[in-house]
């Protein structure tokens, strides 16, 4: 990242804490059991706002690169934003929530038929699993979205050699 950080290459939504902003939800989702629904919804509304600024960015950037003309710079424009927002939609909120909720569920019904713990300690239990959980799905479900968005819609709106320097969401790491 410091190569990057010289070159002046820092995406800030991808190289700096503010990525973290994309995980909100998933922290939401484990503090379910412990936090009024209302801070849950709370999450979204983060997590969500994070994709519409990356969204955004990535719009501008594309903004920024030289093209044949006018139609090509706002049709490359267009592709940037709605293939962050898809992506983005898909790999910082609507998977990683969903996978977060229904791991917290599962694990609050074993520990409810299985130990005869205090309601608050199963809540906790439930929580730091869920939290738990975050980092080791992260990776997994970005290259889900990167496999799915390459062999579908990817292909329909034909990223190619002056796309694919827009469209930088696969990971290699």
């Amino acid at each position: 990242m410091e190569n990057d950080i010289e070159k002046g290459d820092v995406d800030i939504f991808r190289d700096t804490p503010v990525r973290y902003l994309g995980y909100t939800n998933e922290v939401g989702e484990a503090f379910r059991a412990q936090v009024p629904v209302r801070l849950v919804h709370l999450s979204y509304v983060v997590a969500s706002g994070y994709v519409v600024a990356d969204a955004v960015h990535k719009g501008w950037e594309a903004s920024q690169k030289q093209y044949e003309d006018s139609n090509q710079k706002r049709s490359r424009m267009g592709w940037a934003v709605v293939d962050t927002l898809i992506w983005q939609g898909l790999a910082s909120v609507a998977i990683p929530g969903f996978t977060i909720n229904r791991i917290c569920t599962f694990t609050a019904v074993l520990l409810k038929r299985g130990v005869s713990w205090p309601g608050p300690a199963r809540k906790w239990v439930t929580t730091v699993v869920g939290l738990l959980s975050i980092p080791i799905i992260i990776k997994p479900i970005d290259k889900s979205v990167d496999y799915l968005m390459e062999n579908t819609l990817r292909r329909w709106y034909h990223v190619g050699p002056v796309l694919k320097d827009l469209v930088h969401h696969n990971r290699n790491d």
